[in-house]
C-alpha cells in the first residue's frame, strides 16, 4: 500500500517563479469569478462602503427568481459575477442564466435549458452556485456553466445565445464520460451525477468541472457512479482529460481500496470549487467521501483519493501530489470548502501555499508546489469501532497550526449550562449515546443503548461549501463555522431492494426511511421548498434539552487565523441569541451572552477594511423587525460595525462590485417561506 503522507514532487519541480501577491481579479472593481478568482479568496479592496457608513446602506435593486421556473425556490445559494457593467447569476429551479444591468438591476437577457426527465432524474436540482467568465480579450466574452442535467454550456455574454462552435450547439453532454462502480456508462437521462458548483475557467482557456452525486443516509448502492474531475477547451468544448478521483488498475492509489473494492464502489467527487495557479500550471482538486457515507465496509482500505486535496497538471490532468485529511472515511467530513491559494511568509520565508479550511474545523495548510505541510502535520491514534465488516483506520492527520477554530468532540464538559436542571436533562440524554473526540466512528444503534456516535462538528460542519475567506493584504482566513451535534447510528438493511449497504444510517426501533442528501452539501436536491438549515435544525431537534440546543454557545461564529503565524487572533459569534433561546421559559430572569446562530450554507466576504456576513436565522427583536441581518465586522478585531436588515437569512455568499463610482453589495437570501431573492445595496447618492 502506498504510504499516507503527502507525495512529493522532485526538487526540480520546486523551482518557481519568484515570489509577488497574488493580484486579484477584483482588483478594478469587477467580480470575475465566484470567489471572485481563481485563488478563491473572496476578497475586494473597495473601501467606499466602511464601517462609519454600513448602517446607511439601502436597497438598490433586487430580484425575485419565482419566474425562472416552473417552481420557486426556497434555497438560492448563488454568488453572482460583476464584468464590464453586467451582472450574471443563476435564478429559479430551472437554473436559468439571467443578465443585469449591475446598476440598476434590469434584465438583459435571460437562457434557460428545458432538459425534461433528464433535469428531474438530476443528483443536483435547483440553481446552483453561479457561472463562470472567460474573454479572450478581443471581443469574444462567453458565460460558462452546468445546467440540472450534467451538460456544460457556453453562451455568448452579451446576448445569451449559445456558442455554436462549442461543443454542440454550445454543449457538452458530460454524462458520457461518467460509469458506474463496475465501469458499465451510466444513463444518460437517468444516470446520477450532477454538479452545483460553477466550472474554474482560466485565462489560458482551460474549463474545470467536478462532479457530485445523491447519497443521503440510504444510498441505493454502494456501486454508484465514480467521480471524476473533467477539462474541456473553452473555445471548442473538446475534451482535454479526465481524472479519475477513484483509482483504476494502473493508476496511483488503486492499491488503497483492499480486495479490488475500487471496482464495485463509487462517489468520491468534486463538488465544491476547484482552485487554480496558472502561473505555475497548476489546479487543486477538494475531493468529498465515496459510497457510502457511514460505512465503509464494502470498501476496506484508505481509499484515495477520498477526502484528499490532489495537485494536478493544468494541461494534463496528471497528479502532481496529493494529501489524504482523512482515511476511510466514514463521517461524511467530505472536503466542502475551496482551496484557498496564498503567498505566505513563515519564519521569515515566502511560502507559496494552498490553504484548506475543512468540516472539522481543521485548516490544512501545504506548499502548493511541492505539498510539503507548512506546519507539521501529525498522524494521532483515533478510537476504533465495532461494527462488523467495517475496516477502521488507526490513525488521521491533525495539523499542528493553526488550532481548531471551534469545537471538537462531544464530552460532558460541552453541554449546555445554563442552569443546572438544563445541564442534568443535558447529561441524562447523552447518558444513551457513545461520546468521545473527533472521528469517534459510528456505532450499531441498539435500544438499550447506545442509541448512536454525537459527533461535532457535524456531518455538515463546521465550515461547509461557502468556505472560508481570505485577505491577502493581511494574510487573514476568516471563517464561519457552526457548532451542532449529530448522531450517527447504524442499523442492519432491512431489505436488499432498499440498499444493497450492509448497515446504514438509522436509529433502533424507528422505521428507516430513505432520505435525499440535502445535508452537508445543502444541495436541496430533493424538497424545493426545504429551509436553508432544515437538516442542521431536525438533527438539533432530535438532540435538544427542552427545544435547546444539546450544546453551548456560541452555535455560530467567525474566526480570525492570521496565516502567516497560524495562530487564531479574534473570534466573535455570528448573528444575534435565536429567538427560541432569547424566548426561552426556562432562560427567563437570565443573562444569555449572543449565542450566534447556527447555519452552514453562509458564506463570508472581506473588503478593504471589513468582514461582510449575514444571519442564517430570522429573529425578532426590539432593534429590527422580523427578519435577518447582514453584518459588517471590524476586520482587525471582530468588533461589529453596522447590519442592514434582510426579509430572510442569507443562502449565498456575498460579493461586491463597483459601477459609475458606486459600490454595491449582493447576497442571496431564502428560507422557510420566503422564496428565492438576490438583494443589492448601496449607500445614498450624496446630492
Amino acid at each position: 500500500m502506498q504510504p499516507r503522507t503527502c507525495i512529493f514532487l522532485t526538487a526540480a519541480l520546486a523551482v518557481f517563479a519568484a515570489a509577488a501577491g497574488a493580484q486579484s481579479g477584483t482588483a478594478n472593481g469587477e467580480w470575475p469569478a465566484y470567489a471572485g478568482d481563481l485563488s478563491n479568496y473572496r476578497y475586494s479592496p473597495l473601501d467606499q462602503i466602511n464601517g462609519s457608513n454600513f448602517n446607511k446602506l439601502e436597497v438598490a435593486w433586487r430580484l425575485k427568481t419565482d419566474i425562472f421556473g416552473p417552481r420557486p425556490e426556497f434555497k438560492l445559494e448563488g454568488t453572482p459575477l460583476m464584468v464590464k457593467g453586467v451582472l450574471y447569476a443563476v435564478a429559479g429551479t430551472r437554473r436559468s442564466v439571467v443578465a443585469l444591468d449591475a446598476a440598476t438591476g434590469e434584465l438583459l437577457w435571460v437562457h434557460g435549458e428545458h432538459e425534461g426527465a433528464r433535469s428531474a432524474a438530476s443528483a443536483r436540482q435547483l440553481s446552483g452556485r453561479g457561472v463562470s467568465y472567460w474573454t479572450d480579450g478581443k471581443g469574444d466574452d462567453r458565460i460558462i456553466y452546468v445546467t440540472t442535467g450534467y451538460r456544460l454550456v457556453a453562451l455568448d455574454a452579451k446576448t445569451g445565445a449559445p456558442i455554436k462552435g462549442f461543443g454542440a450547439g454550445g454543449r457538452v453532454d458530460m454524462k458520457q464520460f461518467a460509469v458506474y462502480g463496475t465501469g458499465q456508462p451510466i444513463d444518460l437521462e437517468t444516470g446520477e451525477i450532477g454538479l452545483h458548483s460553477t466550472p474554474a475557467v482560466t485565462r489560458s482557456g482551460v474549463v474545470l468541472v467536478g462532479s457530485s452525486f445523491r447519497e443521503g443516509n440510504m444510498p441505493k448502492t454502494h456501486n454508484n457512479t465514480k467521480g471524476l474531475v473533467l477539462a474541456f477547451d473553452v473555445r471548442t468544448g473538446k475534451k482535454l482529460w479526465q481524472f479519475n478521483t477513484i483509482p483504476r488498475p494502473g493508476e496511483f492509489g488503486n492499491d488503497t481500496w483492499l480486495k479490488e473494492s475500487w471496482a464495485t464502489n463509487g462517489n468520491n467527487g468534486v463538488w465544491t470549487q476547484i482552485a487554480v495557479d496558472e502561473q505555475l500550471g497548476l489546479a487543486y482538486l477538494p475531493v468529498e467521501t465515496p459510497s457510502s457515507d457511514y460505512y465503509g465496509g464494502h470498501r476496506p482500505g484508505d481509499n484515495l483519493f477520498a477526502e484528499s486535496l490532489v495537485c494536478v497538471d493544468l494541461k494534463t490532468g496528471r497528479r502532481k501530489w496529493h494529501f489524504q485529511l482523512s482515511h476511510h472515511p466514514i463521517w461524511d467530513y467530505d472536503i466542502s470548502s475551496a482551496p484557498m491559494l496564498a503567498d505566505l511568509n513563515v519564519d521569515g520565508k515566502v511560502v507559496k501555499a494552498v490553504i484548506q479550511p475543512t468540516k472539522q474545523n481543521l485548516i490544512f495548510t501545504f506548499d502548493r508546489v511541492t505539498g510539503q505541510p507548512v506546519w507539521p502535520i501529525e498522524e494521532r491514534p483515533v478510537p476504533q469501532g465495532d461494527v462488523p465488516g467495517e475496516w477502521y483506520s488507526p490513525t488521521q492527520p491533525f495539523p499542528t497550526k493553526p488550532p481548531a477554530y471551534t469545537r471538537q468532540g462531544v464530552s460532558i464538559d460541552g453541554l449546555i449550562d445554563f442552569t443546572p436542571a438544563l445541564r442534568a436533562q443535558a447529561e441524562k440524554i447523552v447518558s444513551q449515546y457513545k461520546l468521545g473526540p473527533l472521528y469517534t466512528p459510528p456505532v450499531i444503534s441498539r435500544a438499550g443503548g447506545p442509541l448512536a456516535t454525537l459527533i461535532l462538528p457535524s456531518m455538515a460542519g463546521g465550515t461547509n461549501w461557502p468556505g472560508a475567506a481570505y485577505d491577502p493584504e493581511t494574510h487573514t482566513v476568516y471563517a464561519y463555522a457552526q457548532s451542532v451535534i449529530a448522531a450517527l447510528g447504524l442499523v442492519k438493511t432491512p431489505e436488499k431492494e432498499l440498499s444493497d449497504v450492509d448497515y446504514i444510517l438509522g436509529r433502533a426501533g424507528q422505521e428507516v426511511r430513505p432520505m435525499g442528501r440535502t445535508s452537508s452539501e445543502g444541495s436541496g436536491a430533493d424538497v424545493a421548498a426545504a429551509p436553508p438549515s432544515s437538516i442542521t435544525a431536525a438533527s438539533a431537534a432530535s438532540l435538544s434539552v427542552s427545544g435547546l440546543p444539546l450544546v453551548k454557545p456560541p452555535y455560530g461564529s467567525i474566526s480570525a487565523i492570521n496565516m502567516d503565524r497560524g495562530e487564531i487572533i479574534w473570534q466573535v459569534p455570528n448573528g444575534e441569541t435565536p429567538d427560541f433561546v432569547r424566548n426561552h421559559p426556562a432562560l427567563k430572569g437570565l443573562s444569555i451572552p449572543n449565542t450566534g446562530q447556527a447555519g452552514y450554507d453562509t458564506g463570508t466576504l472581506v473588503t478593504k477594511t471589513l468582514v461582510i456576513q449575514g444571519d442564517t436565522q430570522v429573529t425578532t427583536t426590539s432593534t429590527h423587525p422580523r427578519g435577518a441581518m447582514l453584518r459588517a465586522y471590524d476586520k482587525a478585531t471582530g468588533k461589529e460595525l453596522g447590519a442592514v436588515w434582510m426579509p430572510a437569512p442569507q443562502t449565498g455568499s456575498p460579493m461586491t462590485y463597483s459601477v459609475n463610482g458606486q459600490q454595491y453589495l449582493v447576497v442571496a437570501i431564502s428560507g422557510g417561506n420566503y422564496s428565492a431573492e438576490y438583494m443589492a445595496f448601496k449607500l445614498p447618492q450624496s446630492n
